[in-house]
């Protein structure tokens, strides 16, 4: 019976408590959430995006940042709550990933659709609260914590699995098989 407890709780991936630190708060869906500080590199005002063929519906295309290509994910489309609507306040978010290849680490930015950026806030480890394993309206893998914040919550987002950049790959072949298949059949 241990050994079938060890197993469903790896399947399910153990609970690493997010950190105490400093945290970018931002708004979508009209849901308050928050990255760790440490991994945005900046923020900028919403702009043109080159649309990509056959990429998973949550890539909304990708950006020229610097000379750079940087891919931009719509969050609200990744959590499959529909596309982020653009308003005056809308803004691309540019975090840092890490991604393994061939037992090397790799750094890529990404961009993320968000509908306001708030402010960066100190989140002790005493207001940080595990996830919720259910109800929270997007994968409970994607969440390292609740914050309580002036009596609200913020979801505090696991970086590494939102933007995971071998999840998005795999969709992406994925979504070219599928269209390769549909277009030969």
């Amino acid at each position: 019976m241990k050994d079938l407890a060890v197993h469903n709780s790896a399947a399910a991936g153990v609970y690493h408590p997010a950190a105490a630190g400093q945290y970018l708060t931002f708004m979508l869906g009209g849901e308050v959430y928050a990255l760790g500080i440490l991994n945005i590199k900046e923020i900028i005002d919403y702009g043109d995006l080159t649309e990509v063929p056959m990429m998973p519906p949550f890539v909304r295309g990708v950006i020229n940042l610097r000379g750079s290509v940087v891919p931009v994910v719509d969050l609200a489309a990744r959590f499959g709550k529909g596309h982020t609507s653009v308003a005056k306040r809308t803004g691309i978010v540019i975090v840092e990933t890490s991604a393994r290849d061939d037992d090397d680490e790799k750094k890529q930015d990404i961009g993320i659709i968000v509908d306001a950026v708030n402010e960066v806030v100190d989140i002790g480890q005493a207001e940080i609260e595990p996830p919720p394993t259910f109800g929270a309206g997007i994968r409970p893998d994607f969440i390292n914590g609740m914050a309580k914040q002036n009596g609200k919550f913020v979801i505090l987002l696991n970086v590494d699995r939102v933007l995971s950049v071998e999840e998005m790959a795999n969709l992406s072949r994925e979504n070219t098989e599928h269209l390769l298949e549909f277009s030969a059949g």
